[in-house]
């Protein structure tokens, strides 16, 4: 019995040794799992982002930022507050935000931010005012671009907005009530909104949506991404009282890029046009033309003697892309050709009679109209 006794006790020492070891070891992978958790892959707008363990993507990664200090702290130096003053430059009437977008003074603005006013001022994050030029302005996208005399401004570097994601951090900076340099956290709630808030039959609404909080005088305002790139610029709350209710809208960067390429060049937008009618495909529609997905443009009508009557297109043709890059809704198909010039080509992926069909030389034409 004795040694009975003596084999069971070291029986029981063995396994007390290998439960200690093997807690030992499960407490050190926590440790280390808690250390790669506190300092993350991905480090704001420091961080390397062509690093291949960020392009990797593992299924198995979430990233949430443990903060937004670097971010704020870059596009806080880049948003402007804009005064507009009666023509008298006494009284303010309205105002709103701005964007640097140049070391040397252009700042990017919304229309309705410096519409019908009189001298507009900028103040700067150093509370330096400017009086500020209006270089020119385009009503269909909401967007204006402002001068002021002053260089070895902090601008910020635009975002190729086509590769923005629904679910992505982003940060709306500017001047809700005139509290200056108010940054807020959202994230990309959906992209290519129609909201109906432009008028005129040429205006352009292809909205990135938030949850970011904006208020009104963040019009005019930065969206960034979590490297501090201008991914649009914030220009629309949906709201029943005129303040914040949830979501926001922002006119999304390729395209500002390009219209502030316009006012900068020609003082006006240069608008291109396809020359056709359209609609959104909707489910009545895919099914009468066998769609597997309830997406595209349908055409209309086609304008005689257009860009798109040239290069062959049809009615009931259903536009899914251009250039490659895929158009799901009229808002999408909008915005894409916005980006272009008239004189401009484009290629058209389009599906006609159930068959894909790519159009590659579609003459893009001017606007010959004011509205």
């Amino acid at each position: 019995m004795k040694k009975v006794g003596i084999a069971i006790a070291a029986t029981l020492l063995l396994n007390a040794a290998f439960s200690l070891m093997l807690f030992n070891s499960l407490k050190n992978s926590e440790q280390t799992a808690q250390s790669d958790q506190a300092n993350p892959t991905v480090h704001l707008a420091s961080y390397d982002y062509n690093s291949p363990a960020v392009n990797a993507k593992p299924a198995s990664s979430f990233y949430v930022p443990e903060d937004f200090v670097e971010t704020a702290n870059i596009v806080t130096q880049a948003v402007v507050n804009i005064t507009v003053k009666s023509r008298g430059g006494t009284e303010p009437t309205s105002g709103g935000s701005g964007v640097i977008i140049s070391k040397d003074g252009y700042i990017i603005t919304n229309n309705h931010v410096i519409e019908g006013g009189g001298r507009v001022e900028v103040s700067l994050y150093n509370k330096r005012i400017y009086k500020a030029t209006v270089v020119g302005k385009d009503p269909y996208t909401d967007l204006a671009l402002l001068k002021i005399d002053a260089n070895g401004l902090k601008p910020l570097v635009y975002a190729n907005s086509d590769n923005v994601q629904v679910g992505e951090w982003v940060l709306a900076v500017g001047n809700p009530f005139n509290l200056t340099s108010t940054v807020t956290a959202g994230i990309v709630s959906a992209k290519g909104r129609n909201i109906n808030i432009l008028q005129g039959m040429y205006s352009i609404e292809s909205f990135i949506q938030t949850d970011a909080v904006v208020n009104p005088g963040n019009s005019g305002g930065a969206l960034v991404n979590m490297k501090g790139e201008l991914v649009g610029i914030n220009a629309a709350i949906m709201s029943e009282t005129g303040a914040y209710e949830g979501y926001s809208f922002a006119i999304p960067a390729n395209l500002v890029q390009k219209i502030m390429r316009d006012l900068k060049e020609f003082g006006v937008a240069q608008r291109a046009l396809l020359g056709v009618r359209i609609k959104d495909v909707d489910n009545e529609i895919a099914r009468d033309f066998n769609l597997g997905d309830v997406e595209g443009v349908l055409v209309r009508t086609v304008d005689v003697g257009s860009g798109a009557d040239e290069a062959g297109l049809q009615m009931n043709d259903i536009i899914i892309g251009v250039n490659g890059t895929k158009t799901a809704s009229v808002p999408e198909l909008q915005e894409q050709i916005a980006r272009f010039r008239p004189g401009d080509t484009v290629a058209l992926d389009i599906i006609r009679n159930g068959r894909n069909i790519r159009k590659g030389e579609v003459k893009l034409r001017g606007m010959e109209t004011n509205d």
